[in-house]
């Protein structure tokens, strides 16, 4: 993983409610939008903006089906990020 993927995907997470959208969506094989609207108390857009910016840092994805999109994580991309952010770590 280069350093700026490295970046985004911390940039990502550094927001508290984004954490919890991401924690929430990797806590299920689905998770639909109107349950992270319910659960966070956040208006549709609010989330949504949440969700682009996740998904541009390429740690979830989104599908449509009919009005409904739902939302998986790409648990690839967080396994990535760990190990890279291991291996800085053990630098000297």
């Amino acid at each position: 993983m280069d350093i700026e993927q490295l970046a985004k995907i911390s940039r990502a997470l550094a927001d508290p409610t984004r954490l919890r959208i991401y924690e929430a969506i990797a806590a299920s094989d689905e998770t639909y939008c109107g349950e992270l609207v319910e659960r966070e108390g956040l208006t549709p857009g609010t989330v949504s903006h949440h969700l682009k910016i996740l998904a541009e840092a390429e740690l979830i994805n989104s599908r449509r089906e009919g009005q409904f999109i739902y939302n998986r994580a790409i648990p690839e991309t967080m396994k990535r990020y760990s190990e890279t952010l291991t291996k800085f770590s053990r630098r000297r």
